[in-house]
């Protein structure tokens, strides 16, 4: 029977995959930024109405979710996409390149929304042998934090019915197409990020001794941080402290009376975490009071670390391998440094999120996330397509 139903779910997969890639396409021409998604919203509500799912939208001003109930009781398992376009301006020559100036779909948000929706196509279709029921939850705001899940979360996405488990998954340019990675336990990092505002006294440039340059205070500081990640931490325990921006100055031949740094550090471990603005406090104190200047941290948590269940992880390695085979599978090795919100479903039930494969070459799919010319080779949605519906249905066989 599983052979049965893994067959059955390729071939409805392919069959629909022609539609998947347009529904893509449009999605790409189209991309809105964080709680924008108004017109995402309402295409996906377009394809959900035609399956006669359960609807629910406006959900965290923007976000989606309908209800598939199987003929078969069960429990209920969910998949979730993400809507939401970054603001990068597109340089790929595509046919369908975004027509929304400044805003592009850079990290593949377009093709998991596809997917899902994929997903609902072929386990409606399979509704008579669906031993349970499956919530798609389409989300706003992945890219900026406090991010949408947790919003999501808060208006009940994983309430009535009560959702058991759940799945998603992600391009990944490093991955060949035709092959899914997957990584039971920590994979993606806590994310938080901080404003340092450094006050110094001003004064003329040529009477330097008369003021306290905050940009040479500035300069101090930002080599004083990286101690954190180089002395005051474990090796072994990985941490990124990063300065991306700094403000500061008004003219050559004035000292610079004020700095802000804008920065953001991620670690994989929880008391590391919990330190690091302490470690960041002292650090700016001590350097700031030598040079007679004040500082005013603002430090704020971002998203939690993202930690796959064992069994389902297991599970979602056994269905790629079911419907591609064992070669199709990618084990990841170690986590990357990176912040995804659906860690936030993760702490409230059993899931794992798995990486599709989106590299080609032949297609110019080459180029990292949020690059301007991010692209991805399309195979890669009938494939996420049918792992994720097969993930659904080895879940809720096994959960009777």
């Amino acid at each position: 029977m599983k052979d049965q139903i893994s067959e059955k779910i390729k071939n409805i997969a392919n069959s629909i995959f022609p539609q998947l890639v347009k529904l893509r396409r449009e999605f790409h021409q189209y991309p809105e930024l964080a709680f924008e998604e108004f017109e995402t919203a309402e295409r996906i509500t377009r394809e959900l109405k035609k399956l006669k799912l359960q609807l629910k939208t406006g959900i965290a001003k923007t976000g989606v979710m309908g209800v598939l109930y199987g003929d078969k009781k069960g429990r209920t398992v969910a998949l979730r996409a993400d809507m939401d376009a970054l603001p990068v301006t597109e340089q790929t020559n595509l046919p369908y390149k975004s027509k929304n100036k400044g805003k592009m779909h850079a990290c593949g948000h377009d093709m998991h929304m596809a997917c899902v929706i994929g997903a609902a196509t072929v386990l409606s279709r399979m509704k008579n042998e669906l031993p349970g029921n499956v919530k798609f939850i389409f989300q706003p705001s992945e890219e900026v934090g406090p991010g949408g899940a947790l919003f999501m979360i808060m208006a009940g996405a994983l309430k009535n019915p009560e959702v058991k488990g759940i799945f998603g998954l992600h391009t990944e340019p490093s991955i060949p197409v035709g092959i899914m990675g997957v990584k039971q336990g920590a994979m993606m990092a806590h994310t938080n990020y901080f404003n340092l505002t450094i006050t110094g006294k001003g004064g003329h440039g040529a009477r330097p001794h008369q003021g306290v340059d905050a940009i040479m205070v500035a300069a101090q500081v930002i080599q004083a941080l990286q101690t954190i990640a180089s002395r005051k931490t474990d090796p072994l325990v990985p941490v990124v402290l990063s300065i991306g921006k700094i403000e500061g100055g008004t003219a050559s031949n004035v000292i610079c009376d004020k700095v802000v740094l804008r920065g953001t550090v991620r670690t994989l471990h929880k008391k590391v975490n919990e330190d690091i603005p302490k470690m960041i406090k002292n650090i700016v104190s001590g350097v700031t009071r030598s040079a007679g200047a004040d500082f005013v941290l603002d430090y704020r948590r971002g998203y939690p670390v993202l930690i796959n269940d064992p069994w389902m992880t297991d599970l979602a390695r056994e269905a790629i391998s079911k419907l591609y085979s064992k070669k199709a599978v990618h084990e990841i090795e170690h986590p990357v440094m990176g912040g995804e919100d659906f860690a936030y479903y993760l702490q409230k039930v059993p899931g794992t999120f798995m990486r599709v494969g989106v590299r080609n070459p032949k297609v110019k799919a080459v180029y990292p996330w949020h690059h301007p010319k991010f692209n991805v080779d399309e195979k890669a949605i009938g494939i996420g397509t049918a792992v994720l519906s097969q993930c659904v249905f080895d879940f809720l066989s096994h959960c009777k």
